[in-house]
Formats: structure tokens, C-alpha cells, sequence
């Protein structure tokens, strides 16, 4: 099977070396090419200036862009380019809708498509270890095995697309919550002066425990925020979020919240760090001078 990747940001470069190291990967497009350029000299693979190139000789191609109406330039382009029978796997997060348009359009020229948004960081990317959410029907999702075994290792067919999206909804909603809450509670621990090591220790072995405490604690305790997954991108997913829970009459406080908390950071400067950074909104709780 011949692969193309289209997108090499935090995410998507890892993505596509873990599929060249499975054998898969043919070529790659990035919009700034110089990735795409970089990627090609590390793999011996193809350097597509334009998705047309790309399109040609591939199987299948994963598409891991930023939002909504480039996941649907990019498909218009790929959808006169690639051959019948053709699989389109989109790792992007968008809404739920988008990925149904995506799927029509697509359709008109007898290429498949599923939505398989990713969770797992820019760790998970690299480790090959995401989580997988898939959206569309039963035959392309057992087409697509060797690619989604490639990146990830749990990966669940979640129902028709847009279920994959949907699912990523709801993940985007928990991690908010998490991160709300572990960035809250190790602040009001700093002010407490409790070690903040041996508190990552103890109460992360416990009911508190989670892949953010310990992952993203020590970074926290430290006031340092390197990057994993950006502000900016999850402000974006929750702007999602908001749009779909809006649409059926509702307001989630969470997300709520949290967004107003981003564009704070973004205001500040911070969107590009790591969502982890809220933390910093916590410290100034108890001291409006400091970090």
C-alpha cells in the first residue's frame, strides 16, 4: 500500500515517519515545503510540491491539518486527483458535519473516507501509541488497518462518519476538565508550600491520579510548559465543541471556562505552549504579582 501524508506539523511529521517505518509512506505535502523537503531527505520519499503530485500514485492518504476549511481544500483537491477506490483517512480535528461533507464529496468520485481524529500528544504521535476515534463504515475501516496500526494502538470504529469526530468532542471536553483541575489543585498546593513532588507522587497514585498529573505535574511544579499539545489548537477544538453543544440549546460550563482561560494566555503571549500552562492563570490566583 502506498501512502500519502498531507500535513507535518507537531503532529503529522512524527505521524508519517512512523509510517515510513511501517513500509507504507510513498510521499508527502506540507504548505510550507520546506517540511515536506526535510521529512523527504529523512525517508528517501517523495517531496509533493502540490496535492496533485502527491495524489497520483497513492493508495490511500492521511490528512492531519488544522481546521475545518483546509480539511475541505484539501479534500476538493484530492478528490479529482485520486484513483476510484482510493482511501481517505482524516486525522484532523473538525466537526462532525465537515467530516460528513468531506465524505460526500468525496463519494461523487468513488473515494472512500474516514474520520479518525488522534488523542495522545505530540508523545503519542512520536511513540506511535494514539488513540485512534474512527468515523465510516466497516470495509474502508478494515482497509485502512495497516496505516491506523502504523500510528496508533488503541483504534476503535466509534459508528458512521462523523462518529470519530464526535468522539474527539467528547475527549476535548474531558481533557478541559483534567487540565482545569490539575493546574488548579497543584497551585493551591505551591500556595499551601507542600512539596510538589511528593504531592505528584502521592495523590497521582490515587483517586486523583491521571496521565496529566503525572505527565504534565512536574513540568507544572517546575512553572515550565514545553509543548505537547498548544493552547491555541484546543482553543480551536473547543470552538468546535461549543458550536456543536450550541446547537442543541446547551452551554458547557467547562468549556466555557476554559475558553475564556485560553484566550487569556493567547493574549498573553502563551498559545503556543502547552495547554498545561492554564497553570499559570492558577498561580496568579494567589499571588497577582507573580508567574
Amino acid at each position: 500500500m502506498k501512502v500519502g501524508f498531507i500535513g507535518l506539523g507537531a503532529m503529522g511529521y512524527p505521524m508519517a515517519l512512523n509510517l515510513h517505518k511501517a513500509g507504507l509512506l510513498a510521499g508527502v505535502h506540507n504548505r510550507t515545503f520546506s517540511k515536506a523537503q526535510s521529512l523527504a531527505k529523512e525517508t528517501g520519499c517523495l517531496a509533493a510540491k502540490n496535492i496533485t503530485t502527491l495524489a497520483k500514485d497513492c493508495d490511500a492518504v492521511v490528512v492531519c491539518v488544522s481546521a475545518d476549511p483546509d480539511v475541505l481544500a484539501v479534500v476538493d483537491q484530492l478528490a479529482s486527483n485520486l484513483r476510484q477506490g482510493t482511501l481517505v483517512i482524516d486525522s484532523s480535528t473538525v466537526s462532525a458535519e465537515t467530516a460528513r461533507i468531506a465524505a460526500r464529496r468525496l463519494a461523487q468520485h468513488k473515494v472512500d473516507f474516514l474520520d479518525c481524529p488522534v488523542s495522545g500528544g505530540t508523545e503519542g504521535a512520536k511513540l506511535g501509541t494514539l488513540a485512534i476515534m474512527c468515523g465510516g463504515d466497516d470495509k474502508a475501516f478494515a482497509r485502512a488497518q495497516p496505516i491506523l496500526n502504523a500510528l496508533g494502538k488503541r483504534i476503535v470504529l466509534m459508528g458512521p462518519v462523523g462518529a470519530g469526530q464526535a468522539t474527539k468532542a467528547v475527549n476535548q471536553i474531558a481533557v478541559a476538565g483534567i487540565a482545569q483541575a490539575v493546574s488548579e489543585a497543584l497551585a493551591f498546593a505551591e500556595a499551601e508550600g507542600l512539596p510538589l513532588d511528593k504531592l505528584i507522587e502521592v495523590v497521582g497514585s490515587g483517586a486523583a491520579g491521571s496521565w496529566f498529573m503525572s505527565h504534565r505535574g512536574p513540568n507544572m511544579a517546575a512553572g515550565h510548559y514545553p509543548l505537547g499539545f498548544k493552547v491555541a489548537l484546543h482553543e480551536k477544538d473547543l470552538k468546535i465543541v461549543q458550536q456543536m453543544a450550541a446547537a442543541r440549546g446547551v452551554q458547557l460550563p467547562v468549556v466555557e471556562m476554559t475558553l475564556l482561560h485560553y484566550r487569556r494566555l493567547l493574549e498573553s503571549g502563551h498559545g503556543d505552549e502547552d495547554i498545561s500552562s492554564l497553570h499559570r492563570l492558577k498561580r496568579r490566583l494567589f499571588d497577582p504579582r507573580g508567574r
